[in-house]
């Protein structure tokens, strides 16, 4: 392939980062993989300036496993900064990012540091590209399990059109091996699954198919700063969102 590039992948290891790095690998770009586990540390920027060396573009998977703001927008704004610092320093050409679709009026959680992580890498040195995304079908056993006690599993009411990591991960490559288009900014490119769903009935198809003894209810949580957008259709996909399969019910059914 002559259109081959030198891709660093931070977060590489993760429910994103290992998809991205196998789409990468298929294309037959050389790949530098790293995560926290190698020793390289965006948060801090620990190895990072080695790592890059040679490297032309960036794609960050990278993620936090705390759903706390405060925690989650620290972790943003230092690996933001420091993939600008030492990807400037290494010469590379550009950044390329996920977020979450919808999440322009967040205000609390994981969601609100999304987007400090957007502006913060709008902000720096490198130019960036920012695709925001529905959420992964495999956040959905992760939901399940935060939401379970004892024979009951209570699922935030959200509506949302979950795509697979896998489907993410082609369209952030496709967004890093091609030129930025030309022309005025228009709104962030979207990636999102075939249909709306709501988070509970997912969790309840898992449930089935897995043999768990639980009964899923979707609840309403009026601690949550941004429920009316979970609820309202806020974190379905916009008009000029790209739809991907499979569906979450193909998915499970193909693990």
């Amino acid at each position: 392939m002559s259109n081959t590039k030198k891709i660093a992948v931070a977060g590489a290891t993760g429910r994103l980062g290992r998809h991205v790095v196998d789409v990468l690998i298929e294309q037959g770009h050389e790949v530098v993989a790293f995560s926290r586990a190698d020793g390289i540390d965006i948060e801090t920027g620990a190895g990072l300036a080695e790592a890059l060396g040679g490297v032309q573009v960036v794609i960050d998977a990278s993620s936090t496993p705390s759903a706390d703001k405060d925690i989650a927008t620290e972790f943003f704004t230092f690996s933001a900064k420091n993939l600008h610092a030492a990807g400037q320093q290494a010469g590379v050409e550009k950044l390329v990012a996920v977020s979450i679709i919808g999440i322009d009026h967040a205000t609390g959680g994981y969601n609100a540091a999304k987007l400090v992580h957007e502006q913060v890498l709008r902000d720096g040195p490198l130019p960036v590209q920012i695709l925001r995304a529905a959420q992964f079908h495999e956040l959905v056993e992760v939901m399940l399990g935060w939401g379970t006690q004892g024979e009951v599993a209570r699922l935030p009411k959200m509506r949302t059109q979950l795509v697979a990591a896998r489907t993410v991960a082609e369209a952030l490559v496709e967004l890093a091996v091609n030129p930025a288009p030309a022309g005025a900014e228009g709104p962030l490119p979207e990636i999102a699954g075939p249909r709306p769903e709501t988070m509970a009935g997912a969790a309840a198809l898992l449930a089935a198919e897995r043999g768990l003894e639980v009964t899923v209810e979707e609840v309403s949580d009026p601690a949550n700063p941004d429920r009316e957008q979970f609820e309202d259709g806020t974190l379905l996909a916009a008009p000029h969102a790209t739809l991907g399969g499979p569906t979450f019910a193909e998915w499970l059914a193909a693990k």
